[in-house]
Order: C-alpha cells, then structure tokens, then sequence
C-alpha cells in the first residue's frame, strides 16, 4: 500500500493561486475530489501526476519526494486528464498499444491488457473502428482503458464522466468502485452523483483550498436538520433564493416548491427533510444571505 503525502502544495499563475496551502495524506481507497469548476482541481491532479511543478511544498510518495522518483513513480500511476489527447486516425485497439508502447510494457502484457480492457469498457466489438468515428462517450471510455493500462496502483481520474450518459455514469461508478479495494485512485468532479456511495473519503475544494474532508456519513453530519422543504409564491420564491441555498425548485402552477439548506427555518410553513450530499455540497460550499458556517 502507498500513501502519497500533500505539505503546504501551493501553485501559482502570475497573479492567480490556482492551489492555496494544501495539505492531505492519500492511501489506499476511493476519493471523491468535489468542487465547481475553476475550483483547483485540475491544476492540483497534475501536481499529483507530476505534470506541474509546484510553486511552493512538496508532493511525497511512500516519504520520498515524487521530483526524485522519476519512472519508478510514473510506473505506479494511471492518470485520464480531462482533455486527453488521441490520434483520430488510429483504431481503439492500436490506440491502446500505442499508449502501451509509452508506458514501457512488455508486449504480450499489453495484448492480454487491451483485450480485457476493451472487455470491461464494453468497446471490443469496435477495437477495430477508428477513433474519429466514436462519441464523446465512447472517447471517454478508450481514455479510462488507457488510464488502467499498466494497472496502476495509483489512479488519477480528472472528471472521467465527461461525456458519459446515465448508463455509462452507472457502469463506470461500478468499475471504480471495485478499483479502489486494492489502490488509491483520486476522482475530480463537480457532479455529486459521481462519487455519492463509492468515495470512501470527500474533498470538498473552493478556490484553491481544501475546505472539508471527511466520510460522506461525517459530511452529512454538518447539515443534519438543516434542510427544508415548502410551498411559496413565485414572488416569495425570489426573495428566498436571495437569502437562501436552494438546492432545488419544482413549479406548481402559480407556487413553487423550494428544497433550501439552512440552519434555520426560511419559512413557517417548511418541514425539516432528510438531506442529501448535493445538499451539503452546496451549503459547505458557500456561504449566502449572511448565514455562516460555524462548523467549518
């Protein structure tokens, strides 16, 4: 089991901080990268991957610092950017061995390997078609098989379901789900469906900087009777999305039904209901109406 250790990683653009101080010890198991877009998570997985150099802390992997491992480290990695580059003329099948020939790996290996892979992404019976010809869902899929190519023990998944429509969301939470038995694998997203049940531990990032992390149990925690649920005018609907986190609105002809994460009650008429991570992703992650998070 490896443990990759985060201390005070901070990366700078010009007068942006993309990440700000960051600090975490990874290990073996499944976790859930959540922020909004522009949030630092793609800048903060390539400094995992080694792609970016940091500005300022450093990145350790096992207590040595990744800069000194080389190919020892990037042999323990599988990494899908959310923008991965790909020949459109090449055959997903030659693809594969393409990126198996970059990644060092033995030949018969990488035959075995694809041939699994375009199995467990359900794309064997077009192994043979070009890229060029395949959807956006379809790319995505070639481009998580790539990422498992050499069985990494270290997986970094950069908003993987791009792309994907709800039976491939389903079959993918799945795939991932059993991958993180037996390695580390960091999942980056601002879709909360994406790692709702398979993440055993939830970054929550905003502006560079970890602002919570914790079990998605633990998370809910924060939140618990602080969602509620209550039919209003439109008029009255306005005002409480400007003093409010409303995490869903539903029209019923001339009201509307508003579900509002808040420590307090937004109207007499509201009843407390169970909350949801999307409802403690929302509050944890912004603070509205002049409501503050004392938790944090």
């Amino acid at each position: 089991m490896h443990k990759l250790k985060l201390t005070d990683v901070q990366k700078k653009y010009k007068d942006k901080e993309a990440v700000r101080k960051f600090n975490y010890t990874f290990t073996n198991g499944v976790y859930g990268l959540l922020g909004e877009n522009g949030a630092g998570k793609t800048t903060l997985m390539r400094l995992i991957c080694g792609v970016l150099k940091p500005t300022g802390g450093k990145i350790y992997c096992d207590d040595i610092e990744i800069s000194y491992m080389g190919a020892e480290y990037r042999g323990l990695l599988g990494y899908l950017p959310q923008d991965f580059g790909y020949y459109g003329g090449f055959t997903a099948e030659r693809f594969l061995r393409y990126m198996a020939a970059l990644k060092a790996l033995p030949a018969e290996y990488a035959d075995s390997r694809i041939d699994e892979l375009l199995d467990a992404v359900e794309l064997k019976n077009m192994k043979k078609k070009k890229l060029k010809t395949f959807s956006g869902g379809m790319l995505r899929r070639i481009g998580i098989a790539q990422a498992l190519l050499n069985d990494p023990e270290i997986l970094i998944l950069d908003e993987p379901t791009a792309g994907l429509d709800p039976k491939e969301r389903v079959r993918f939470r799945n795939v991932i789900s059993s991958l993180g038995e037996k390695r580390m694998v960091l999942l980056s997203t601002h879709i909360v469906s994406d790692i709702d049940y398979i993440a055993d531990r939830i970054l929550i990032m905003k502006n560079g900087e970890l602002l919570l992390e914790g079990t998605e149990k633990g998370i809910m925690e924060k939140i618990k009777d602080y969602v509620w649920k209550c039919i209003v005018s439109q008029e009255e609907a306005e005002q409480i999305e400007n003093n409010y986190i409303v995490s869903n609105m539903r029209n019923y002809g001339k009201n509307v039904e508003l579900r509002i994460v808040s420590q307090k009650i937004p109207t007499k008429d509201a009843e407390n209901v169970e909350g949801t991570l999307e409802d403690a992703y929302l509050y944890l992650s912004q603070i509205k109406g002049g409501e503050r998070i004392a938790t944090l």
